[in-house]
């Protein structure tokens, strides 16, 4: 990247700043050229070519090979979120096969706004069809919150009455997952064009911490997926404690979310503060179920899986919540 310093000047009553001739030269502009100018957040300005600059479609092939289905579907995912907007499987010799191409419809389905074109037995083409500029990482991110949240509630009210949401969850799982793909291509693409980030009004460390709150929550939804999974509730004693913790836990989701979109550092700090009492809960829990192994070993092993499957939930919160910025009050030192 290059960077270039240029000292303002007067002239009459406005001040004016000369432009680097390269760029000048690179983006064909002349005299009379319209550039717009954004005004950021962190009061730096971007400056454009053009208003009315013809944005390129991003097209990818992808070639299509019985054999290496894993790699095809994982380059379909790779190009949707580095922000293709055409993305076509084509095979010259081979015909798709009925099974493959099955596959392909359903890792495309699990890619929010990219929808099949076209279709037949040599080639499947698909396009992203929605606006990245109409998209909003925030409202993103909170839909991700309100999924997880009600997966984490229902596994809850599972552990008090010893049932098991395993099919449910996991279904709930596939969701959150398309609200993160289509969250981290609007990052990643903002994160390349600047006038793209400019208009989601997304400073560089905005476009970071989304990118690792979007990770700490999806990885949340994995976490509560694998408690589903476990099987033996009926095992679980101490259910009042595990439900004890389980409020903290929600309480610490809302909390921390809420602190990292408002950028609040006090709320930070109290999912903090519920997090150590979270751990006392769960201390008591093992420390219990331990002494008591000799009684029932399964019950114990039952007991500290899901104290540690909890445990994953919790940090996932306190990671979300450490991502708000300490606000420092500095004074002016006198010279």
């Amino acid at each position: 990247m290059a960077r270039y310093v240029r000292r303002l000047q007067q002239i009459g009553s406005s001040i004016l700043i000369s432009l680097p001739s390269e760029w000048i030269k690179n983006n064909n502009l002349k005299k009379g050229s319209i550039v717009p100018i954004d005004v950021n957040r962190d009061n730096s300005i971007s400056i454009f070519p053009s208003e009315g600059a013809s944005e390129k479609v991003k097209e990818v092939i992808i070639p299509y090979s019985p054999a290496s289905m894993d790699s095809l579907v994982n380059q379909v995912y790779g190009a949707y979120l580095l922000g293709y907007d055409v993305i076509q499987i084509r095979t010259s010799n081979t015909p798709i096969s009925f099974e493959d191409s099955d596959r392909i419809k359903r890792a495309i389905r699990k890619l929010v706004g990219l929808e099949i074109l076209e279709e037949d037995r040599f080639h499947i083409s698909s396009q992203f069809l929605l606006d990245p500029k109409t998209l909003d990482a925030e409202k993103i991110l909170r839909r991700m919150n309100s999924l997880i949240a009600g997966m984490f509630r229902e596994m809850t009210d599972a552990i008090k009455s010893k049932n098991s949401l395993e099919g449910v969850v996991a279904g709930r799982d596939d969701e959150v997952d398309r609200q993160y793909f289509l969250l981290v291509r609007l990052i990643r693409s903002a994160m390349m064009d600047q006038k793209l980030a400019s208009k989601l009004n997304l400073s560089n460390i905005d476009i970071l911490d989304y990118r690792i709150t979007a990770n700490h929550l999806e990885s949340a939804g994995d976490y509560i997926v694998d408690l589903a999974s476990m099987q033996n509730f009926s095992l679980i004693e101490f259910v009042d404690k595990f439900v004890q913790a389980g409020d903290l836990v929600e309480k610490m989701q809302e909390k921390a979310v809420a602190a990292f979109v408002n950028k609040n550092r006090s709320e930070s700090l109290t999912v903090v503060n519920m997090y150590s009492e979270f751990n006392e809960i769960m201390n008591s829990i093992k420390d219990i179920s331990t002494t008591a192994q000799h009684k029932n070993p399964e019950s114990t092993i039952a007991i500290l899986n899901l104290a540690y499957s909890m445990d994953r939930i919790a940090r996932c919160w306190v990671d979300v919540a450490d991502l708000v910025k300490p606000v420092h009050l500095i004074s002016p030192l006198n010279a």
